[in-house]
Protein backbone atom coordinates (compact mmCIF):
# COMPACT_ATOMS: atom_id res chain seq x y z
CA UNK A 1 0.00 0.00 0.00
CA UNK A 2 1.36 3.05 -1.27
CA UNK A 3 0.84 6.08 1.29
CA UNK A 4 0.87 9.34 -0.56
CA UNK A 5 1.16 12.84 1.48
CA UNK A 6 0.52 16.26 0.03
CA UNK A 7 1.92 19.56 0.88
CA UNK A 8 2.54 23.29 -0.48
CA UNK A 9 -1.16 24.36 -0.50
CA UNK A 10 -1.92 28.02 0.81
CA UNK A 11 -3.89 31.23 -0.37
CA UNK A 12 -2.20 33.15 -2.68
CA UNK A 13 -3.56 36.46 -5.13
CA UNK A 14 -4.45 36.12 -8.70
CA UNK A 15 -1.27 35.76 -10.69
CA UNK A 16 0.80 34.00 -8.09
CA UNK A 17 2.81 30.70 -7.55
CA UNK A 18 2.47 28.02 -6.05
CA UNK A 19 4.36 24.68 -6.05
CA UNK A 20 2.77 21.32 -4.44
CA UNK A 21 4.84 18.30 -3.46
CA UNK A 22 3.72 14.93 -3.11
CA UNK A 23 6.18 12.59 -0.89
CA UNK A 24 5.38 8.71 -1.55
CA UNK A 25 5.97 5.73 1.24
CA UNK A 26 7.84 3.70 -0.97
CA UNK A 27 9.85 3.63 -4.36
CA UNK A 28 7.30 4.73 -7.24
CA UNK A 29 9.60 5.54 -9.89
CA UNK A 30 9.54 3.15 -12.52
CA UNK A 31 6.52 1.15 -11.34
CA UNK A 32 3.69 3.58 -11.05
CA UNK A 33 2.57 6.53 -13.04
CA UNK A 34 1.09 9.72 -10.93
CA UNK A 35 -1.21 12.12 -11.41
CA UNK A 36 -2.73 15.14 -9.70
CA UNK A 37 -6.34 16.10 -8.90
CA UNK A 38 -8.71 19.02 -7.97
CA UNK A 39 -11.53 19.19 -6.12
CA UNK A 40 -13.72 22.33 -6.25
CA UNK A 41 -16.55 22.73 -3.33
CA UNK A 42 -19.78 21.48 -4.94
CA UNK A 43 -17.79 20.29 -8.28
CA UNK A 44 -16.21 16.63 -9.00
CA UNK A 45 -12.88 15.53 -8.83
CA UNK A 46 -11.49 16.61 -11.89
CA UNK A 47 -7.57 15.57 -13.45
CA UNK A 48 -4.88 18.13 -13.68
CA UNK A 49 -2.19 16.79 -14.84
CA UNK A 50 0.13 12.78 -15.46
CA UNK A 51 3.13 12.10 -15.34
CA UNK A 52 4.44 8.52 -17.13
CA UNK A 53 5.89 6.14 -14.70
CA UNK A 54 9.80 7.05 -15.88
CA UNK A 55 8.72 11.03 -15.99
CA UNK A 56 9.30 10.90 -19.70
CA UNK A 57 5.78 11.94 -20.75
CA UNK A 58 3.35 14.26 -19.00
CA UNK A 59 -0.09 15.73 -20.49
CA UNK A 60 -2.46 18.14 -19.36
CA UNK A 61 -5.98 19.46 -18.83
CA UNK A 62 -6.67 22.36 -21.15
CA UNK A 63 -7.77 24.74 -18.22
CA UNK A 64 -4.54 24.51 -17.12
CA UNK A 65 -1.68 23.79 -19.63
CA UNK A 66 0.83 26.36 -19.96
CA UNK A 67 0.37 27.13 -16.61
CA UNK A 68 1.33 24.06 -14.91
CA UNK A 69 3.80 21.63 -15.00
CA UNK A 70 4.17 18.35 -13.64
CA UNK A 71 7.42 16.56 -12.56
CA UNK A 72 8.81 13.81 -10.61
CA UNK A 73 12.55 13.21 -7.98
CA UNK A 74 12.95 9.71 -8.62
CA UNK A 75 16.05 10.32 -5.92
CA UNK A 76 13.58 11.84 -3.66
CA UNK A 77 10.62 9.79 -4.30
CA UNK A 78 8.40 12.75 -4.77
CA UNK A 79 6.08 14.65 -7.42
CA UNK A 80 5.32 18.01 -7.91
CA UNK A 81 3.24 20.46 -9.30
CA UNK A 82 4.41 24.06 -10.03
CA UNK A 83 1.39 26.25 -10.66
CA UNK A 84 2.06 29.66 -12.02
CA UNK A 85 -0.69 32.75 -13.04
CA UNK A 86 -2.97 31.23 -11.03
CA UNK A 87 -6.36 32.08 -10.95
CA UNK A 88 -9.33 32.14 -8.80
CA UNK A 89 -11.07 29.44 -10.61
CA UNK A 90 -7.35 27.16 -9.53
CA UNK A 91 -9.41 27.14 -6.33
CA UNK A 92 -9.65 23.43 -5.16
CA UNK A 93 -8.21 20.61 -2.57
CA UNK A 94 -5.49 19.18 -4.71
CA UNK A 95 -4.42 15.52 -4.41
CA UNK A 96 -1.71 13.48 -5.67
CA UNK A 97 -2.81 9.73 -6.92
CA UNK A 98 -0.90 6.77 -8.19
CA UNK A 99 -1.63 3.96 -10.20
CA UNK A 100 0.01 0.87 -12.34
CA UNK A 101 -3.55 0.19 -14.73
CA UNK A 102 -3.99 2.77 -17.48
CA UNK A 103 -7.33 3.49 -18.28
CA UNK A 104 -7.35 7.34 -19.05
CA UNK A 105 -4.47 9.71 -18.41
CA UNK A 106 -6.76 11.96 -16.28
CA UNK A 107 -9.04 9.48 -15.30
CA UNK A 108 -10.00 8.54 -11.79
CA UNK A 109 -10.52 5.08 -12.28
CA UNK A 110 -6.79 4.92 -13.27
CA UNK A 111 -5.40 5.53 -9.89
CA UNK A 112 -5.27 3.60 -7.05
CA UNK A 113 -3.62 5.58 -4.24
CA UNK A 114 -4.89 8.59 -2.99
CA UNK A 115 -3.06 11.05 -0.94
CA UNK A 116 -5.70 13.38 1.62
CA UNK A 117 -5.11 16.66 -0.41
CA UNK A 118 -3.63 20.11 0.20
CA UNK A 119 -6.12 23.11 0.06
CA UNK A 120 -5.23 25.83 -2.68
CA UNK A 121 -6.96 29.22 -2.46
CA UNK A 122 -6.60 31.92 -5.05
CA UNK A 123 -8.34 35.49 -4.64
CA UNK A 124 -8.56 38.25 -7.02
Amino acid sequence: QVQLVESGGDSVQEGGSLRLSCAASEYTYSRYYMGWFRQAPGKEREGVAHISTRGADTYYADSVKGRFTISRDAAKNTLYLQMNNLQPEDTAEYYCAAGNSLRGLLSRDSYIYWGKGTQVTVSS
